[in-house]
C-alpha cells in the first residue's frame, strides 16, 4: 500500500513528494451572494516511477488523476509539495519539458480537426523540430503497426473513433518522447482497435523503454499492459502494487457466463467459485479475479454441455469502492 504522507526520494523519473492541488471554488448561495469552497483535488500524493516503467493510474471519476496528470505536464501548478519529471520541475520549464514527454487525451484531440491527417504530422515535425530522417523513420514506424496508411490524407473530421485515436498516439510520438501520458487511449474503441492501440505500447515500451502511465477505466488496458497498478481516491494514493494483489485488497470477483445446451441444475463448481444467477439454459458463477479462468472453464467443459461461455471483468469503480471501504472501517 502506498501512503501519501511518505516522504519519496529521488530514485525515480518521476517523483511526486507531498504533492498537493487546491482549488478555490465559488458557487450562488443567493442573490448578490456568492459561496467560496476550497477544493484538495489532490492530497499530499507521493509515488515515483521508474525510467521505462509501465504504469497503471485509475481511479474513480473525482479522484484526481486528470488533475495529477496535468501537474506532471506542467498545465498546472502543485498548490505544495515537490513534483519532478526526469529532473525537470514542470510548472516552471513547461517547453523544455514538453520536447520529452507525449500526451494523449481519450476525449479531446491535439490533431487539426479540418485538415487531412498528415498535415496535423507535418505540424508536428517543424513544432518539434524534429530531424528529417528521425521525422520519416518514426512516422513510418507509427503508421505501419497502427495501420494508418489509407487514413493520411483524411480529414480527421471523418476518421472513426477508434481512427482518431490511433492518430493521437502517433502524433504524440513523433518527437521520440521519454514519457507518454495515456488518458483513456481505448474509451470508445472496438475490440479490433482496442488490440492494435494495446500491442503497440508493449512494442514501444520493450523496444523504446518509453515510460508509460496509463489512466483508465477499463481493467483490461492494466492487466494486460501493466505489472504495477496504482489507486487514487479522494486525491490520495490507496494502493500500488501488481494488479492480482489489486484484485485481492478489493476482493473483486469475475464473472463465468455459460449457456448450455439445455436448462440444468445449478452447476456443481469447485469453491471459491459460485452460481449466483441462473436463467434457463444461461448460468452465472462469480470467482476471485486474482485466480485465472482456465481450470474453471474446462472443468465445466469436461461434465457439461456447453453452447458457448464468456469471462465478464469486474468493474474499476467497485473494486475500489471495495477497498475503500475496507480503509475507513479499519
Amino acid at each position: 500500500m502506498g501512503a501519501g504522507s511518505q516522504r519519496i526520494v529521488d530514485d525515480g523519473f518521476i517523483v511526486l513528494d507531498g504533492v498537493e492541488k487546491v482549488f478555490d471554488v465559488r458557487r450562488r448561495t443567493g442573490f448578490m451572494k456568492r459561496e467560496r469552497r476550497r477544493v484538495r483535488a489532490v492530497d499530499g500524493l507521493s509515488f515515483t516511477v521508474g525510467r521505462g516503467e509501465m504504469v497503471g493510474y485509475i481511479g474513480p471519476n473525482g479522484a484526481g488523476k486528470s488533475t495529477t496528470v496535468k501537474m506532471l505536464t506542467g498545465i498546472l501548478t502543485p498548490s505544495g509539495g515537490r513534483l519532478r519529471v526526469a529532473g525537470i520541475d514542470p510548472s516552471r520549464e513547461r517547453t523544455r519539458l514538453a520536447h520529452r514527454i507525449g500526451v494523449v487525451f481519450g476525449q479531446r484531440t491535439t490533431l487539426w480537426w479540418d485538415l487531412p491527417l498528415i498535415d496535423s504530422y507535418r505540424l508536428a515535425h517543424r513544432m518539434y523540430r524534429i530531424p528529417d530522417a528521425r521525422y520519416r523513420e518514426n512516422l513510418d514506424r507509427c503508421v505501419a503497426l497502427l495501420g494508418l496508411g489509407a487514413l493520411l490524407d483524411v480529414p480527421v473530421r471523418q476518421l472513426s473513433l477508434g481512427q482518431r485515436m490511433r492518430g493521437d498516439i502517433a502524433a504524440a510520438l513523433l518527437h521520440d518522447p521519454e514519457v507518454l501520458y495515456l488518458d483513456e487511449p481505448t474509451i470508445g474503441l472496438d475490440v479490433v482497435s482496442k488490440a492494435k492501440v494495446r500491442e503497440f505500447l508493449r512494442e514501444l515500451n520493450a523496444e523504446r523503454g518509453t515510460t508509460v502511465l496509463l489512466t483508465t477505466h477499463d481493467l483490461q488496458d492494466i492487466e494486460q499492459l501493466c505489472s504495477r497498478v496504482m489507486v487514487i481516491d479522494h486525491g490520495r494514493l490507496v494502493y500500488d502494487g501488481p494488479v492480482a494483489g489489486l484484485h485481492e485488497a478489493g476482493e473483486s470477483e469475475r464473472t463465468l457466463v455459460v449457456d448450455l445446451e439445455r436448462e440444468l441444475p445449478p452447476i456443481d463448481a469447485p469453491a471459491p467459485a459460485r452460481v449466483v444467477r441462473v436463467e434457463g439454459p444461461r448460468q452465472w458463477l462469480a470467482f476471485p479475479a486474482s485466480q485465472p479462468a482456465a481450470g474453471l472453464v474446462a472443468r465445466i467443459a469436461a461434465a457439461y454441455p456447453l453452447v458457448d461461455l464468456s469471462v465478464r471483468e469486474p468493474d474499476i469503480e467497485t473494486v475500489i469502492a471495495r477497498m475503500y471501504e475496507d480503509r475507513t472501517s479499519a
